[in-house]
């Protein structure tokens, strides 16, 4: 995916940075909800992030650059998010580790396509940033499965919001770049 299909889908950026802020202050604000209740929290963000995921990805498809590793990382939190809805009987450390999994492709898939923009667009920390985070995440939640479920909520809930909130600063970064792209054709006009 270029840089002009990103930015001209960055709204899309901020709903996945505003769906995760939202499902973080829950998990923080609700802390002592069932597992099940958080599996269904965690499974209702995965299938909107996976979707925005995916229409990015087939908006940008006729674009020169390659536009699969958005499209697979919006089918894998689909999948997570099947998963967790056919499956919620799963025990809490099966929960753990797929969310952990789940973080850590996610996270290296973003690194990847931030690597792709960084040659179109200052600012793609923010990517490399979300991509780091998923991955520490991830690790941090495979290295410590015996935490209980209030510590999984806060844990979630804290990566959520550092997740939501790099995303919005990407997308804001993206829509000012978009604007600046914008300038000079409106002035030769």
């Amino acid at each position: 995916m270029n840089i002009d299909s990103l930015a001209k889908n960055w709204w899309a950026l901020a709903l996945r940075g505003v769906a995760a802020i939202i499902f973080g202050v829950l998990a923080f604000v609700l802390p002592s909800v069932t597992l099940a209740v958080l599996t269904l929290l965690f499974g209702g963000y995965a299938l909107v992030e996976g979707a925005l995921n995916i229409v990015a990805a087939v908006r940008g498809r006729g674009d020169d650059e390659p536009w699969w590793a958005l499209l697979f990382e919006g089918l894998v939190s689909v999948a997570a998010g099947i998963v967790t809805f056919v499956l919620p009987g799963l025990t809490e450390l099966a929960l753990l580790y797929m969310i952990a999994a789940w973080a850590i492709v996610t996270g290296a898939l973003e690194i990847v396509a931030a690597i792709r923009l960084r040659r179109g667009i200052t600012g793609e920390a923010w990517l490399v940033l979300n991509g780091i985070l998923s991955i520490v995440f991830g690790a941090l939640t495979m290295l410590a499965p015996g935490a209980g479920a209030l510590s999984l909520a806060w844990l979630i809930g804290a990566y959520a919001i550092g997740f939501g909130a790099l995303l919005l600063g990407l997308s804001f970064r993206l829509r000012g770049w978009r604007g600046q792209q914008a300038r000079p054709i409106a002035r030769a006009a």
